[in-house]
């Protein structure tokens, strides 16, 4: 199913009084369940929990806050996840992985595949290039937008 389309079918189920959608086409079966906001079966996010911070005592100094740094930028092109699911270097378990780093590739190849809502997608180069880094580990859950490889 197009990306465009699952965001819009999204949009209307989270805007609606429509608690729940299932819609069966050829290439698969999507369902939707709005619980305070829209959510997309079969894909939960990690939550991200801060560290507590223990407040000072009255009349105690209180400490600079540390200085953030910037975030380091690699060199080269990024190829950067198109959607939300779960990353795989390889067709199968076991399997040999499709790109290794240092592997020369072409614009439209095959580099990992992305299973979403039990839909396995292939992703495909959009650069041609030697891959320097991967940035992802296989079975890890990737986040629209971001950065799966290096390439130079």
């Amino acid at each position: 199913m197009d990306l465009r389309k699952l965001k819009t079918l999204i949009d209307l189920v989270s805007d609606s009084n429509v608690s729940e959608l299932e819609i069966t086409e050829a290439e698969g079966k999507v369902r939707i369940v709005k619980g305070g906001g829209a959510v997309v079966q079969g894909y939960a996010p990690a939550p991200l929990y801060a560290a507590p911070v223990a407040a000072a005592p009255a009349g105690a100094p209180v400490a600079a806050a540390p200085v953030a740094t910037e975030p380091v930028v690699e060199a080269g092109h990024m190829v950067k996840s198109p959607m939300v699911g779960t990353f795989y270097r390889s067709s199968a378990p076991g399997a040999k992985p499709f790109v290794e780093v240092g592997d020369s590739i072409k614009a439209g190849e095959t580099i990992c595949i992305i299973e979403a809502m039990k839909i396995l997608n292939e992703i495909e180069a959009d650069k041609s290039g030697t891959v320097t880094k991967i940035l992802s580990d296989n079975g890890q859950a990737v986040e629209y937008g971001q950065s799966l490889f290096i390439i130079e």
